[in-house]
């Protein structure tokens, strides 16, 4: 059976705002988000034993039915019939683990896309996304990928004017931090800064890559504990060397900046890189439903 073969690409948040607790135990989210090329590869092995396992390059990851991967392919099979299939995915993991890059989600989403093209079931990228939020709330954008508005837990997606190639430093200091931490902190925050959403998106469709840089924003950078120090350097580093704008991702903790050329971000690249190992020169693209 032949070999399927995706790229798992990794996001930013360009803006993240947390609007409320949800009853669900979620909250209710409102984010611009951005794919970008730096990405995983795939390697998805069918097989008609029903087993399944994974291998990855990264030992501390699991490689049974705990991996997302595994999981987003007995999810697909199960609810298209195919439970007769089993799947062996090898992996190459390029996005930093725990880094706010969405890169275990973006795993997932490679997966459904790469089985829904194998087996042609012609699942719209609507169902696709439904089915990737079993699996977890980063899953449909990482499925449609590209600029877009997420809402609710995430999974509400709105398609923006898509964000021409930017070039992009992501860095990743050494630490992870605490999802569940930071959404308690954010909880018990009485006052808040906020995102310029609409800024954001307008500055986005009017290709103004000084204006988006600007307003890039995180309101979980105001809850952060002792790594605060740790986080404003690297955002600080990024825009003494030329950056637009600076910001972390998701729940961190990776950093990423927007630069005006190509080689302003390979120097900010070189000079982050002689202190963080997992700093990664890259550019932004576009929708991934066609990957």
């Amino acid at each position: 059976m032949e070999i399927l073969r995706a790229k798992a690409h990794a996001k930013l948040n360009l803006s993240l705002d947390v609007l409320s607790g949800r009853e669900d135990g979620y909250h209710d989210l409102c984010m611009i988000m951005q794919s970008v090329a730096l990405h995983d590869d795939l390697a998805i092995h069918l097989n008609r034993t029903g087993e399944f396992a994974a291998q990855t390059n990264r030992a501390y990851l699991p490689n049974d039915e705990r991996n997302i991967a595994l999981k987003a392919a007995k999810v697909f099979l199960r609810e298209t019939g195919n439970e007769g299939y089993g799947a062996f995915i090898a992996m190459r993991k390029r996005i930093p683990v725990c880094a706010g890059l969405g890169g275990g989600s973006s795993d997932a989403a490679a997966v459904l896309r790469a089985l829904n093209r194998y087996f042609k079931t012609g699942l719209t990228q609507l169902e696709l996304e439904q089915m990737g939020l079993q699996l977890g709330s980063d899953v449909p954008y990482c499925i449609a990928g590209g600029t877009m508005l997420a809402e609710g837990r995430g999974e509400i997606l709105t398609p923006l004017a898509q964000l021409t190639e930017t070039d992009v430093v992501i860095c990743k200091p050494n630490f992870p931090i605490s999802t569940p931490e930071l959404f308690g902190r954010i909880d018990s925050r009485t006052s808040r800064c906020r995102p310029d959403t609409v800024g954001i998106a307008s500055a986005i469709a009017a290709d103004d890559k000084r204006a988006l840089g600007q307003r890039l924003y995180n309101v979980f950078e105001d809850v952060l504990d002792r790594r605060a120090r740790d986080i404003n350097a690297i955002k600080s580093t990024l825009l003494s060397c030329g950056a637009y704008g600076a910001c972390m991702s998701g729940t961190g903790s990776a950093v990423f900046g927007i630069f005006p050329d190509s080689v302003t971000a390979r120097s900010a690249a070189n000079t982050l890189a002689q202190l963080h190992r997992e700093t990664f020169l890259t550019k932004t693209i576009g929708a991934l439903t066609h990957m």
